[in-house]
């Protein structure tokens, strides 16, 4: 890598003292050896900085998938408090489902896991409210959720209760079951055409806002501890907002979205 000084690299700035340095006094070569030496050790330091760069973005990218927190080997039990609940992170894909080996900064940030520790639940009032997972579950979390932790040897995520979407007894999303207050939806499919009859790219596409729900959550308690059913049911068609929820694809390349049911704007019929 030549660096660059102005509009001049270090290494062309080099070959052109060289080359002028025969037609001078003994004086002005022994200044032009100087300066060229200068010049070479300016290259070197730009290209030690380039390559530490390099080097820290490298180390950044392969810790993309590790824990932002390691507990000490002493620490042999982790009890989370209150509403919170521990989950062991599933591990990423490291294949495409063509087989292709991802490299680390392209595998998908995973979003689910198993449930290895919960907390004693909330109180809403007086009264106390158990947590709505419980130890062995399959779980499917917000995306940015969380305090990811290294425990035991193996990478863990601290969620609050708040943040769990469903449990998934199957690898098909289909298959979710959502809790509280959010429902899952199977998204329309986008329009291939205009009007007119003209094919539309998938960049091109507007982004559906319409779907069917498949599955809804108990809803959300109340101020008296209560569970309020919500106000939608499955099979309804809805319109709900454009970017709210978590998105998923499933194996058939099917789109779902599970979302609070807040965020859901109108029934369709």
């Amino acid at each position: 890598m030549a660096a660059t000084v102005g509009s001049i690299s270090c290494a062309g700035a080099s070959l052109l003292l060289s080359s002028a340095s025969g037609k001078y006094s003994s004086n002005q070569q022994a200044c032009f050896r100087k300066l060229k030496g200068e010049f070479a050790a300016l290259s070197l330091s730009i290209d030690s900085v380039a390559g530490s760069k390099s080097s820290a973005a490298s180390r950044l990218s392969a810790g993309v998938a590790r824990a932002a927190v390691t507990a000490p080997p002493t620490y042999k039990t982790l009890k989370p408090l209150g509403d919170r609940v521990l989950v062991k992170i599933q591990a990423s894909e490291e294949k495409s489902d063509g087989g292709i080996i991802l490299p680390t900064t392209t595998q998908t940030k995973p979003q689910s896991g198993e449930v290895v520790e919960v907390g004693e639940g909330k109180k809403i009032g007086e009264k106390s409210v158990p947590s709505c997972v419980t130890v062995g579950n399959t779980i499917v979390y917000s995306k940015y959720a969380g305090t990811e932790i290294q425990f035991n040897g193996a990478d863990h995520i601290l969620l609050k209760e708040d943040d769990v979407i469903g449990l998934l007894s199957t690898e098909d999303i289909k298959d979710l079951k959502p809790v509280n207050d959010r429902v899952l939806i199977k998204v329309a499919e986008a329009e291939d055409k205009t009007a007119g009859g003209v094919l539309l790219t998938d960049s091109v596409k507007e982004k559906p806002v319409i779907g069917e729900v498949v599955a809804v959550g108990p809803g959300s308690y109340g101020e008296d501890g209560t569970r309020k059913p919500l106000e939608v049911s499955i099979g309804d068609n809805v319109l709900y907002s454009k970017y709210a929820g978590n998105e998923f694809k499933n194996k058939d390349n099917s789109q779902y979205v599970v979302m609070r049911v807040s965020d859901l704007l109108a029934i369709l019929s």
